[in-house]
């Protein structure tokens, strides 16, 4: 296997997770997030980096390589979940931000209630960019109102890590809601930097499906006749739930499709174009956060479906500071939580299963072909293609095989 040497063989080799935190430790002036021609936040390399700096950022970069949890003593480890020290249904309180929201909008009352509560300063997320709907902004929120300016899904790709080290630096207490190779991130860098443990007592994420290009939002707003100069929101996902996606134009055009129509109707001029790092992904569930967040679909004769509801989430608690949170949350009136059982969960969010168990055998096929690869460590390989089997791995690995030969791993740098 070729080794992940620098920042370039990490964008070359589709490993580039567009997280920002490499950005934060060069400086935008030496290393800067551009969009690049296949529609993905890839880091621009300005300048040279000297070997310590550029040592520290791959040590942390969720494209060079991942660490899984360790396995606390008595802490519950599912073969495929990982930890689980809590599975329960939640909601935002919040109506508004309820019916705002993605979905039952969790993720957004859990950021609210640490600011409004104290527990710290600001919160790092992301929101749809003002200037360029389809784009998505990083924040910091230093009031729950600004959270809450941020709820709603965001399929594109997005750089929440920008900002991490200048706050850091600050000395500032925050929380970091972001996709689960951010946190992964964060993860990595506390090992390296002691300053995490303290200013950053919280990492919340989603179930992430991927990472689809600019190119997805343009094509949906052209079916509707919207060019993406005209577009005046973009959204995928909110009011209501699972809600539209909602394409307006500035002349007052308004298209609403519903989640079923948009990802699931034949016929669509676009398909959930994920980027190459997501399809070796080992950990699109979050298991390095203290509270991931999904969708708590509803469940119909043993199938989950989509139709509109008002929004649920699954809170799933990871860590001891996770079961606290979702307490603290649920007991200031932030946060609903009810019961949600472990086979509903496996229900819900069964499509992850492929993905997830699948990974050493398309790391294994990289390897095989000298492919840059993922570093993946406790991410239990051998429990995973236990529960593969010998059919799924024969299929991911072929699959993966044809990839490389087909170079779907490879993209050009950006400009």
């Amino acid at each position: 296997m070729s080794k992940v040497r620098d920042l370039e063989t990490v964008v070359r080799y589709g490993l580039c997770t567009s997280c920002g935190l490499c950005e934060s430790m060069a400086g935008r002036d030496r290393v800067e997030m551009v969009v690049s021609a296949t529609g993905h936040l890839r880091p621009k390399v300005k300048t040279k980096l000297e070997p310590a700096l550029l040592g520290r950022i791959l040590a942390v970069c969720p494209g060079a390589g991942v660490t899984g949890p360790s396995a606390a003593e008595g802490q519950p480890m599912h073969p495929k979940w990982g930890p689980l020290l809590s599975l329960q249904r939640s909601w935002a309180a919040s109506d508004a931000v309820r019916h705002k929201a993605a979905a039952g909008g969790t993720l957004t009352a859990l950021g609210a209630y640490l600011l409004d509560s104290g527990k710290v300063e600001a919160v790092v997320h992301v929101r749809a960019s003002t200037s360029d709907p389809i784009t998505t902004d990083s924040l910091v929120s230093r009031s729950a109102q600004d959270v809450i300016s941020g709820a709603q899904s965001r399929y594109a790709t997005s750089s929440p890590l920008r900002h991490v080290m200048r706050l850091l630096d600050e000395g500032t207490r925050f929380a970091v809601i972001g996709k689960p190779c951010d946190v992964a991130a964060i993860r990595a860098l506390g090992r390296i930097d002691t300053r995490v443990s303290k200013q950053i007592p919280y990492l919340l994420t989603i179930f992430c499906g991927g990472e689809a290009n600019l190119q997805t939002a343009e094509k949906i707003a052209a079916f509707h006749g919207v060019p993406r100069k005209d577009i005046a929101l973009f959204r995928w996902r909110g009011e209501g739930w699972p809600g539209p996606t909602r394409v307006s134009a500035r002349d007052g055009r308004v298209f609403d499709m519903s989640y079923e129509e948009t990802w699931y109707e034949k016929g669509k001029p676009w398909t959930y174009d994920l980027q190459f790092r997501c399809k070796i992904c080992p950990d699109a569930i979050g298991e390095q956060a203290d509270v991931a967040v999904p969708d708590g679909w509803v469940i119909e004769n043993g199938k989950r479906i989509f139709r509109e509801a008002p929004g649920v989430n699954v809170a799933v608690a990871r860590t001891d500071a996770g079961v606290r949170l979702l307490r603290d949350a649920s007991a200031a009136g932030a946060l609903k939580l009810t019961p949600c059982s472990f086979e509903d969960f496996e229900i819900m969010h069964n499509d992850h299963t492929r993905r997830k168990v699948s990974h050493p055998a398309r790391a294994l096929a990289l390897f095989l072909l000298g492919q840059p690869n993922l570093r993946i460590r406790r991410y239990r390989a051998w429990q995973a293609m236990r529960l593969a089997g010998l059919g799924g791995n024969w299929t991911a690995f072929w699959g993966m095989v044809r990839r490389v030969l087909e170079r779907a791993n490879r993209e050009p740098l950006p400009r």
